[in-house]
Parts: C-alpha cells; structure tokens; sequence
C-alpha cells in the first residue's frame, strides 16, 4: 500500500475515533494497530501509530457539535486533496479500509455512517455501488443490492437459479463471497468458514475483506485453486450472451526438410482470458503464434473457433474477421499521422460503415488507447521520432482493436519499451480480456506485475516442444516440483509478493555440473524430456469443445476491389504530400537534369552574322540529348518506385491477413508511379526541348519518354516486390541501367558488337530486349522524320535514296558478282562459283518482288549446275533493265522534289524563310546519324546476301514480324506497315504489360526464392 493511502487513513481514522465516546480511543488505537500489523514491519507500524496519535489529538480538540462540524469540513478537505492524488481504485481500497474499520467495534453509529458516506461521495463513488460495498463488507451478502455483482464459490451443487453467479468447489467447506466493482473492474471477497484458505501465500482471516488482484490465486491443501480467472470469466459469461471458444487439437506443423517447428500442441480456451506464450529465444514462440493465427499452414490436427474448422475454405469463411494480429514489427505509415493511419485502416475494415461511423469508431479507440491529445502527430520513423515508442506501440494495437477482434494475437509487445510502457500496453491487453475478448501473448521476459496478467501461461522449449499449459503461478510450481526442488510449493516471494518468470526458464535449461564443479553443454533435462513429461501430466487434462456455437456479431467487411483501390490511392498519395522532402526532390529532380542537359548539349555554332547565335540545324549533341533523355527517363522511373513496395512490406503483410486485395493495392502504386512519372517527363520535356529549341516536338516526345518510365516502373516495382533489402536494390540498379546503355546501339553500334551478338539483316536480339534501344529509335526517327521541314520530303526522299542504293550500289555490285560467276567457272573455282551465284539469286528474287514489271525468267537456272552462257547474258541484260528503271525513277522523283520545294517556297514567301524553316526544325548531325554518312561501307557482303547500309532511315524493313534494322522508318507485321514512332511505343507498353503479370503472379521473387533454395555446395 503507497504512503499517500495510508496517511490518508491515519487521519480518516482519527476523524471516525472522535465519534466515539470519550475512554474508548484506546480501543480505536488498538483496532488501527491491528490494521497496520498486517501490512507494515514494527518500526513502520510505531511511525504510522504516532502519526495517528497527532491526528487524533488535531481533531479531538473541539467538542460536541463545534468537533463534529470541523471534522466534516476537514473530512471534505481530506477527501479533495485525495481526489487528486489517488486513482478511483485506489480510493476504493481507503473506502474499504474505512467500512473495515468501523465494523471493528461493537457496533456502527449512525455518525460514523454519515461519516463514510460522505467520504465516498466526495470520492465521486455512485449510491449503488457504495450500497453494495457497505452491505458487502459490513452487513450480510444477503443485503447486497445488486445480486448481479455478486459471486458464490461453495460445494452446494443443487443451489437454486439466482441473479447471484456460482462456481461449485467439491470440497470447500463455508463459502467465499466475491463482489464485483463495476466502475473500476475490481473484486473483494471474503471467507465464512473455518478452512485454512490462503490468497497469495497469506493466510485469509475468515468474515475479513479481501482484494482480488489480477493473477491472484486462492488456495488451500485441500481444495483446488480458484483463481482470478475463473473469477472474471464467470462475470464475463453472464454478461454476454455470445463467447469465444479457440480450441487447437493435436496441432503439428514443420518447416520444409526440418524436424523443428510445433510439436503435437493442445490447447483450449475461452473468452476473458489473457494467455501467455513463454519460452528461450529461438524456441518457437513466433512460429506457434503464426501457426494458431493461420499464417502458417498446419500439417496434422485441427484448430477450431467455436468449433468451425479453419482448415475447410467454407467454414473459414464464416470466421473471417474473428482473429486479429498484431506483429511485432512497427506496421505505421511514417508520413501519416496517428488519427490518419487509423482512419484508412478503418476503412479498409468496415465497408458498411459511413464516414461518420468509421470517424466516430477511429476517435472511440483512440480516446480508450489515450492517444487522443496526439492524433494530429506525425508518426515519424525511428531516426525522426514525433511519439515515444509506448504510444507507437498502442497504435499499432489500435490499428487490430478498432475492428475489434473476437480472438487477439500478440507478438512481443512489450518489446523495446520501458518497464512504464511495458505495463501500460499489458493493462491495455488485459481491459480487452475483460470486454470478453481473447488474447495470446508472446512474450519473452515479463516482469513480476506482467506475469501475473496471465491468466494462463504456455512454456515452449528447444525445437517446438510445448513442455507446460495452465496457470502462471501453477507453472512456478509444476516445473519446481519436476526438479525436485526444496521449497516447491512456493510460487512467489512470501515477503513481497513478487513472481521470478525467469525461474522458469533457469529450471528448464539447468545444466548438468560435471566432476570440477563446472557448468557442461548438456541440459538435466532435455526438451523431449519436457514435452513427455507434458503430455502424460498435462495434455490430458486439457478438454476440447467441438459443437459449433453462435459466433460473436462482427462488423469486419473488406470494401470491393475497386474500393480498396481508391482507399489505398488516397492513402499513398496523401503519405507522400505530407513528405516534403520526397515531394521537393521528386518535382525538381526532372527539371534540374532537363536544366543540366539542355544547357551542356547546347552547341552554339554561331553565323557570320553573329558567332554567339544559336542555330538548331548545327548543334551536333543532339543525339546525345536524345539518348541522355532515355537514360533519364528510366533513371527516374526506377529510383522512384524501387521502394515503394519493400518498404510496405510488414504493412502488405499485415493486409494479406486480412485478406485485402493485393491485386488493388499494385494497381494503386502502379497510379501513382505513373502519375508522378508523367509529371516528371513533361517537366523534363517542356525545358529541356525549350533550351535547345526543338519545336512541335513537345507531345510525341512526352509520350516516349512517359513510356519509357512507366516501364522503368514495372521493372522497379518488380524489383521492389522481389528483393529482400533496400540494399540490394540499389546494388542491382546498374546492373539493369547499364545494359541498357550499352546495347541501346548509341554507344556501341549494334554492327560493332561481338560476333555472336551482331545481325546485318536486324537490329540483334540483345537490342530487342532493351528498352532504351526503342525509346531513342522512336525519338530520333520521329525528330528527323516528321519535323516540319522534312516531313514535307521524307517520302520523295525515300524513293530516291533507294532509286540511289540500286542503281549506283546494288547493281554494279551484282554486275561485278556475274563477272566473277563467269571467272570462277573459267578457273574452276567451284565453292566460290557456288557462293556467287546463290548470292545472285538471292537478290534476284528480292528485285522481282520489288519490280514485278522487269521480267528475269532464269531464276530457276541460277544455280551452279544450270549457269551457262545465256543466263548470264539475261542477267546482265536484266540489271541493265532495272539500272534503267530506277535512273528514271530517281529523276522523277527529282522533279516531283522541285516542285515541293518551289511549293513551299511561294507558301513560305522567300528561299530564305524555307532556309530559316530547315533551320529550325532540321538537325543535320541527326540526319547524318539516320543516313549513316560515317559508314563507308555503303553495302555490306554476307555469305548469300548484299546488306544495305546506306541510309537505314528510307530502307524498308525485310522482316514479316517486326523485326528490322536500326532507324527503320516503319515495322511490317503481318503485311502492315507500321509507322516506327508508334510501334515502338506498342513494344515498350508490351513490355510493361509483361513486368506487370510477373508484379501480379510475384514471378521474379518465386523465381529468385527457387535459385536461393538451390544447394550449389553439398555439405559432406
């Protein structure tokens, strides 16, 4: 008992003493010495008796009435400095002490009544309960008010159906009364009878009032324990109409190629009770946890609620909502504040509720988790703390308590708090217990205070082995008992009253002392040991319930898929507006590297005019500004999603257990990653084109370099689902972003790679694959093809840039090969002869499908055996033929060119506006990119064909399929020609369509938790 009660006693029971008649003060003193016996040592108990003695004089000094009317003003001003410093309980214990007192003489005075009556209603305590108290501890159980407070534990079997609740006890002689204190949740009891009955460890003085404290037991040699939870359940049971059986049968589960895991587990409880789980570290706590709350999958047994099966699909749906769990790990939104993560919590819960009722529900648990006065706060992170860990830790409690759960499970939740907070979050779980929930607890060091919490305790030992299940303090005894220990009946301090919860462990982990008086390795007992101990003293005791019951009412709905979707945009997005960091680094990153490039690419070339003078025609780090675009593109959109989900993890897990949409939470991020991206490239456009002068360019190169970071996206969202650490993510990041550099075909031509990667005909697979080869392909052909200057010649162009390649490249190379066929024919060089002449049919075929118009009847005859004299005269006369053609088509062409130019020349006004027009918009360094001027080579030899090289940009793809040659001007699929800009585009979102099944279906981490279970190194 604190001090501050016991002063407060001293001169309450010095102000009752003055009631009394003069001469009996002495027996006044000897009762408050009896009183003090009981809870102070001989030199406390003098201290406290002279300070009684002064208060006694204080207030005996008046007489008559003047005494009567100061003491009950200095009762009032008692009462009101107690107001203040006690709790409710604890003036509950002074009111009881005070009715214990005056029930000490011979009789009660109506005085004395008034006088405690007075004390109790400055103590704000209501007329009922005082009632009751008063009847309780000084009149006759019979006298109490309120019946349904009251609880009999006695060995009459056949008592008559009463409001009074009754627990039978075979073989207790009397009766124990037990009076349930609504308001604070308290109980007192007392004994009438002559057993010897004791609460703690003391002995209980029949006819005297008692506190039931919580992990409280009664006992006595002869009678089986009655403790404080059977005590409470009972009360709860009547209160409710609905409770909570959990019931696990001969539960086993094993982790993969392993015997350690859970061992065959029994257990079986009910609502009310605040379960314990203990045990070393590394025993299985967690894994039983995980087990009973259905994350892990059992192998063998059954777990039951309420006697429907968890492991049937359709009765687990009749249970969905009724489990709650609350990890260990820290499940907040940083950037949220406490009312706000919450509040979406709350609405991902309860899909029938309204506003008002998820903001009413939200404000209810916050004001009962006293978190109210700081709902505005920002949660914080562990570096940038804005609540202590304590209210951390309530909130995440709050987050499962708000849906209020019929079963709770949690794990370590006093882990990382101080003792103050430690008890704080332990009183907070015991209240649940008490509104009929029930709650599993793992817990590794409990104190004295926080043991006695449990109401049951469940040891786990080395490898999964359950070695104990009961009560708490039974376990003290139990296991000191297996051992053998001296004083085995002793299960907590008999001076203070304090439990040692690490007694336990010390006893089950003992080690064997070897010959020297030195600890060994080898335990007394072993885990097996334990556990069959286990099974034959305890499992058997343990009685299961398997008829199905009414389940509790449960207001837990998840919204719609599309609900959670909106629910989970809102919630990311408003996480990332209160991050002012993320959102200044986010928006200004693109339009400082637009900045930075635009002004370092910008090649001033100067006129005659003015040598300072920009012109867009000359600057030749265009190309450049293209390609460091793209990398920008899939920069960005790569560092901005490449935590997004990793960093939710423990969040995404805990929303999987209660079966929220992943597919809407992917969706949601896939938005915003988006969003963000689409502001971020139009940013990086709309400066960096604006600095170099690139004009009307402005939309079709957002949607590029969009594209390109919307992939980066997915491959980043990929990355962020499959990889275990932040860490790891940005070692990996350029194991992505430089690949995509180096066969992008800007640094190293595609014609240059190593051999085995290098295709004259396409672009290599190896480019295929990188998106930075289609995102710049799209840029550059786009820029020179449809720019306002060239888009009025492109075509025109291209009929004379091929009219050009076949009349002044192809023919006299294939003029050059009928010579050669002759030659090697005459020297008899037949493999050379052979290469030649399937090289000439070859392109042959190719020139008939182009000029159908220009017959060659001998292609059947071009082969070694049927090559003679007339069909190489036929073959020369046919490439004469189509010399002639193209020469003719290249000079109409030519004309039809003129006639453009002088077109837009009379549109324009003036040679030199058409001259300020090219200027403008015409980039000559891109067109001798997209021409190949560099190449000398115009025309390239393989083993059977002739490769153009010569101006790639009018060069019509050969493939059916796609495929072609680096700045095609268009693709062909299936006959269709497909203008290059937009098939580009199609790849990239195809591409991005393939990372986002592989994000929905988790490939890469299943894929990368395959290669991590592969053994490359057997142990011997």
């Amino acid at each position: 008992m604190s001090e501050s009660i016991l002063k407060a006693l001293m001169r309450l029971f010095a102000i009752i003493a003055n009631f009394e008649e003069e001469g009996e003060s002495s027996s006044a003193r000897s009762v408050v010495e009896s009183y003090l016996k009981q809870h102070l040592n001989q030199e406390q108990l003098n201290e406290y008796l002279k300070l009684f003695d002064e208060y006694y004089e204080l207030h005996h000094s008046k007489k008559g009435k003047k005494r009567l009317s100061a003491n009950s003003v200095k009762v009032l001003a008692i009462c009101e400095q107690i107001n203040e410093e006690l709790q409710q309980n604890q003036k509950l214990l002074v009111l009881f002490q005070l009715l214990e007192f005056i029930n000490k003489g011979e009789g009660i005075s109506e005085e004395e009544l008034d006088f405690v009556k007075t004390v109790s209603d400055t103590f704000n305590i209501s007329s009922d309960e005082f009632n009751n108290i008063k009847a309780f501890i000084v009149g006759n159980i019979s006298e109490v008010p309120g019946k349904a407070n009251l609880l009999l534990i006695d060995n009459n079997k056949e008592i008559a159906e009463t409001e009074i609740k009754h627990i039978i006890n075979d073989y207790l002689t009397g009766n124990i009364a037990i009076l349930n204190i609504v308001s604070t949740s308290m109980y007192i009891f007392k004994y009438i009878g002559d057993e010897n009955l004791s609460l703690n460890g003391h002995n209980v003085k029949p006819t005297k009032t008692y506190v039931l404290d919580k992990g409280s037991s009664i006992r006595s040699t002869k009678i089986s324990p009655i403790y404080y939870s059977d005590v409470v359940g009972k009360f709860l049971q009547a209160g409710k109409s609905e409770k909570i059986v959990y019931s696990a049968q001969n539960v086993e589960f094993r982790f993969k190629n392993s015997n350690n895991g859970i061992h065959t587990f029994n257990f079986c409880e009910e609502s009310g009770q605040l379960v314990g789980i203990m045990g070393g570290s590394g025993v299985g706590k967690s894994t039983l946890l995980n087990v009973l709350n259905g994350k892990l999958k059992i192998q063998s047994g059954k777990i039951l609620i309420n006697g429907y099966d968890t492991s049937i699909p359709s009765e687990r749906e009749m249970i969905e909502g009724v489990i709650g769990f609350i990890p260990q790990d820290d499940l907040l939104i940083e950037e949220l504040t406490v009312y706000q993560n919450l509040y979406y919590n709350a609405k991902l819960c309860f899909n029938n509720f309204t506003k008002e009722q998820i903001e009413e529900a939200v404000e209810k648990v916050l004001i009962d988790l006293n978190l109210f006065a700081i709902k505005d706060l920002k949660v914080g992170g562990p570096l940038n703390k804005f609540i202590s860990g304590g209210q951390r830790k309530r909130l995440n409690i709050a987050l499962e308590l708000i849906r209020e759960p019929s079963v709770l499970f949690v794990d370590e939740p006093t882990s990382g708090l101080s003792s103050m907070d430690s008890d704080m979050v332990m009183d907070l779980l015991k209240e649940q217990t008490l509104k009929g929930k029930l709650v599993i607890v793992n817990i590794h060091q409990p104190s004295s205070d926080i043991f006695k919490l449990f109401d049951k305790l469940i040891i786990m030992d080395t490898g999964g082995h359950p070695i104990y299940y009961g009560n708490p303090l039974d376990g003290v005894v139990y296991f000191k008992k297996m051992s053998n220990h001296v004083n085995a009946n002793e299960s907590e301090c008999i001076t203070c009253g304090n439990v040692n919860p690490e007694q336990i462990l010390q006893i089950v982990e003992s080690k064997v002392v070897d010959e020297y008086g030195k600890l060994t390795r080898s335990r007394k007992t072993s885990a097996k040991e334990w556990f069959e101990l286990y099974q034959k003293n305890i499992v058997s005791n343990i009685k299961h319930q398997t008829e199905k019951t009414k389940l509790p009412k449960n207001y837990f709905k998840i919204p719609s898929r599309i609900k959670q979707f909106f629910i989970f945009t809102a919630r990311d997005v408003l996480s990332k507006l209160t991050n002012k960091q993320y959102l200044i680094i986010t928006l200004l990153e693109a339009p400082a590297l637009a900045v930075i490039l635009g002004y370092f690419t910008k090649y001033i070339s100067g006129t005659l005019a003015d040598p300072n003078e920009y012109v867009f025609s000359l600057n030749e780090n265009l190309p450049a500004y293209f390609f460091m675009s793209v990398v920008v593109s899939l920069f960005l959109g790569m560092t901005i999603s490449a935590e997004e989900i990793i960093k939710d993890r423990k969040i995404i897990q805990r929303e999987s257990f209660l079966n929220l949409s992943r597919f809407s939470y992917l969706n949601s991020k896939i938005l915003i990653m988006f969003a963000i991206s689409a502001i971020q490239s139009l940013t990086f456009i709309a400066i960096g084109n604006a600095i170099l002068g690139i004009h009307g360019m402005t939309l079709s190169f957002w949607l590029v370099l969009f594209t390109t970071s919307c992939f980066a996206n997915m491959l980043g969202l990929n990355i962020s689902a499959a990889l275990n650490s932040v860490v790891t993510i940005y070692i990996l990041i350029p194991f992505i972003l430089v690949p995509q550099l180096l066969l992008s075909g800007t640094i190293v031509s595609f014609d240059k790679l190593h051999k085995n990667f290098t295709s004259h005909f396409f672009v290599p697979f190896s480019g295929d694959v990188m998106t930075s080869r289609w995102a710049y392909e799209a840029l550059v052909v786009k820029q020179f093809k449809h720019n306002e200057f060239q888009k009025h010649f492109f075509e025109i162009d291209k009929t004379m840039s091929n009219a050009t390649y076949v009349k002044t490249f192809l023919v006299p190379k294939l003029e050059g090969i009928v010579n050669e066929v002759e030659k090697n024919i005459y020297n008899k060089e037949k493999e050379k002869a052979i290469t030649n002449v399937k090289r000439l049919k070859n392109e042959f075929e190719i020139l008939i499908g182009r000029v159908p118009e220009v017959k060659f009847k001998s292609i059947d005859k071009l082969t070694i055996e049927k090559y003679d004299e007339n069909v190489m005269k036929e073959s020369r006369m046919y490439l004469e033929l189509i010399k002639k053609k193209y020469i003719k088509e290249y000079n109409n062409a030519s004309y039809k060119k003129e006639e453009i130019f002088n077109k837009l020349v009379k549109e324009l006004g003036s040679k030199e506006a058409l001259d300020e027009l090219k200027q403008n918009y015409h980039n000559q360094n891109l067109a001798d990119l997209v021409l190949n001027k560099k190449e000398l080579n115009k025309i390239i030899e393989t083993d059977d064909r002739f490769v153009q090289a010569f101006e790639p940009i009018y060069k019509e793809p050969e493939s059916n399929y796609g495929r072609a040659h680096f700045y095609a001007p268009v693709k062909i699929v299936l006959g269709y020609s497909i203008d290059t800009f937009w098939f580009n585009i199609m790849v990239i979102w195809l591409t991005s369509l393939f990372m986002y099944v592989t994000l929905l279906t988790d490939a890469l981490k299943k894929l990368l938790d395959k290669l991590e279970n592969i053994k490359i190194f057997k142990k011997k």
